[in-house]
């Protein structure tokens, strides 16, 4: 089921001619696993640990598993709309719990492997979570929360033995014959919470409809998916709305295999193995992983890599990825644009429009996209405002979970206002300029994070860098520099010096930054995005 032709040559026909059609009735286990059944016996998922153990399983393997766990959730006394979290890492325990989730007609919680106690104990109880799925490695932290949380009633382990409540032990007893609940386009699917780069996490709550409003977006920014042998691979976490979204549910929809890999940390070697390995033709992989491959020399002779379309998003990819992209993959990777709560709506396609390195890309068909000012009302081309997205679309979420006015105050005239600032140019192109709150005003002058950090990669010294305004009392703010250092460099006042200079002479006077700061890592989110507000706290402690 293809929504783009792939025969297509203009982008902007496509989204000028595109109309959506969104069934009434809809069931994301239904469109991703159910409807293969017809060919159940194709690949869905490969699988490989980070000790080298292997799987492969079918269309009709996540049929079986799917509804015999779902009759155990049952049996556990989950019913429709409850909330089930699920931490998990990739693998496929993970995709089972989220399809049987679904068939129940419940709302599935994706929670990162990562998280700590505190951040597990404040998601668990703001959904009021019936149940928990959780991984050997977390089953301990989950379970001493439990006593506190008085609407988690069962956490199952996942890998934690043969004990009552473990998911291999409960899903063998349930039947492998469940009839589905018929949920609606617009009934709750997933509950996500947002990274909380800014402040507290929100739960934004996503329908069914949503998984189809990604697909424009999918099959342009991976140039045109699926085509035969298409192998689908990421590294992000399945609990991210782009590890799942953007990624697992959409290489299902499509009848193409995934690759899971449980590997831990992300290890740049294993990854190029991995992908040679598995013949891995499309992925999403997000800034900061392109920017640990970036360090490996010889990617093209080193490695027999098969990929054709890259499609990476979550914090700016930039000029330099991109040039990185094509001499050392030979491809020009897709940047691509959404949010947790409106996902998937911009980006680029390189098999139909030559992408402007440093741009977003334009709206994707079937998503209305544009940059407005604090009234409402659309800006001209070139000028800065916020980048907002027309609500009549399915891919915009439901509202934040228990929290309707948080939901109003990001609407203003049909307007769902992302809080990211940013320009059109005279070619319909977007420009991310940064988070309202990343924005530097420095003299008069309005300065965005993003063209820094891209300017200061192109140092060789500089593996990751991120950039912040810190309180000046002659000029508001200045440009202050976070930098890793890549191997072999050493921090030292004249290479601040040097790397400050080498950004002067690209960009301009007024955004180098007048402080450089040498850090052995960035704070980051779960997601891979770069918590700036962290950064911005060490200069007023």
């Amino acid at each position: 089921m293809r929504l783009i032709d792939p025969s297509a040559t203009d982008f902007d026909a496509l989204r000028r001619d595109f109309q959506w059609s969104i069934p009434t009735k809809l069931n994301i286990a239904h469109q991703v696993c159910e409807r293969h059944q017809g060919q159940a016996q194709r690949v869905a998922v490969y699988y490989e640990n980070a000790a080298g153990d292997s799987a492969r399983y079918s269309f009709a393997d996540l049929k079986k598993l799917s509804d015999r766990f779902a009759n155990a959730l049952r049996a556990a006394g989950i019913e429709r709309g409850d909330r089930v979290a699920i931490v998990l890492p990739q693998t496929i325990e993970t995709i089972v719990a989220h399809l049987a989730i679904h068939k129940l007609g419940a709302v599935s919680l994706p929670l990162a492997i990562l998280f700590g106690p505190e951040a597990l104990e404040y998601r668990l109880r703001d959904s009021g979570a019936r149940a928990a799925i959780v991984h050997a490695s977390r089953y301990d932290d989950v379970s001493a929360l439990q006593p506190g949380l008085p609407d988690l009633n069962r956490v199952i382990g996942c890998r934690c033995g043969a004990s009552q409540d473990e998911f291999w032990t409960l899903l063998e007893r349930g039947s492998d014959q469940f009839t589905m609940v018929q949920t609606r386009a617009d009934d709750p699917a997933c509950l996500i919470y947002t990274s909380g780069t800014t402040g507290p996490p929100k739960g934004a709550l996503v329908a069914h409809r949503a998984v189809l409003g990604n697909f424009t977006g999918f099959e342009m920014s991976q140039n045109f998916f699926p085509q035969a042998s298409d192998v689908f691979w990421t590294p992000a976490d399945w609990a991210w709305t782009g590890g799942l979204w953007d990624a697992l549910l959409p290489a299902l929809n499509y009848g193409m295999p995934i690759l899971a890999y449980e590997g831990g940390g992300f290890d740049a070697e294993r990854v190029c193995r991995l992908m040679a390995d598995y013949a891995v033709t499309n992925a999403f992989i997000p800034p900061t992983a392109l920017k640990m491959l970036r360090v490996l020399p010889d990617l093209k002779s080193s490695y027999d890599l098969k990929l054709r379309a890259i499609m990476s998003a979550g914090e700016q990819v930039g000029e330099e990825l991109i040039h990185w992209g094509r001499e050392a993959l030979g491809l020009t990777i897709n940047e691509m644009w959404g949010q947790t709560e409106f996902n998937y709506i911009v980006g680029n396609c390189s098999a139909i429009m030559a992408p402007k390195p440093g741009s977003m890309g334009k709206p994707y068909p079937g998503h209305r996209v544009d940059v407005i000012g604090d009234d409402g009302n659309v800006m001209p081309d070139g000028e800065e405002g916020e980048l907002a997205a027309w609500c009549v679309d399915p891919v915009m979420f439901l509202g934040y979970w228990n929290n309707p006015q948080a939901t109003q105050d990001k609407i203003i005239a049909n307007w769902f206002r992302t809080g990211d600032v940013g320009y059109r140019d005279a070619d319909g192109f977007l420009w991310f300029v940064g988070r309202k709150d990343d924005v530097i005003s420095s003299a008069g002058y309005r300065i965005g994070p993003g063209e820094i950090e891209d300017s200061l990669l192109k140092h060789p010294a500089v593996l990751q860098a991120a950039v912040i305004g810190k309180p000046d009392e002659l000029r508001g703010q200045i440009v202050k520099a976070f930098v890793v250092l890549t191997d072999g460099y050493r921090a030292s006042d004249e290479l601040a010096r040097e790397i400050q200079q080498s950004v002067r002479t690209r960009l301009s006077a007024h955004e180098y930054p007048r402080e450089v700061e040498f850090i052995d890592s960035l704070p980051m989110t779960t997601t891979g995005k770069i918590r700036r507000i962290d950064l911005r706290a060490r200069e007023q402690s």
